[in-house]
């Protein structure tokens, strides 16, 4: 048994260009994180404004609107819509279950 690492599996064993398009990768990871922790200050302003407001959690005709919205982004950036829809079915889950942590229920 060897303690060499596979190759590849160390920056400087890698090829240039795929050691490029890694670190682009790693950069559109740090930004996506950056801006859904920006989107998650939001929505939680938001569930505070309808906790105090009486409003529910969950508004089921806006979440359409983005659902639609987004699936036409996608469609424009070459993404597949149905990826599209369920990143944000599941950024939605969360930002109701943080509403309803705020509201109390």
């Amino acid at each position: 048994m060897t303690d060499a690492a596979p190759v590849g599996s160390t920056p400087e064993a890698l090829p240039p260009e795929l050691a490029r398009l890694r670190g682009s990768i790693d950069n559109f990871d740090a930004a996506l994180i950056h801006i859904l922790a920006e989107r998650f200050k939001a929505t939680r302003q938001v569930g505070a404004l309808k906790a105090e407001l009486g409003l529910p959690a969950s508004d089921p005709g806006r979440e359409a609107r983005q659902v639609a919205r987004l699936r036409d982004l996608a469609r424009e950036s070459d993404l597949d819509p149905v990826f599209a829809e369920k990143f944000l079915a599941f950024i939605v889950d969360e930002v109701i279950r943080h509403h309803e942590e705020i509201a109390g229920r």
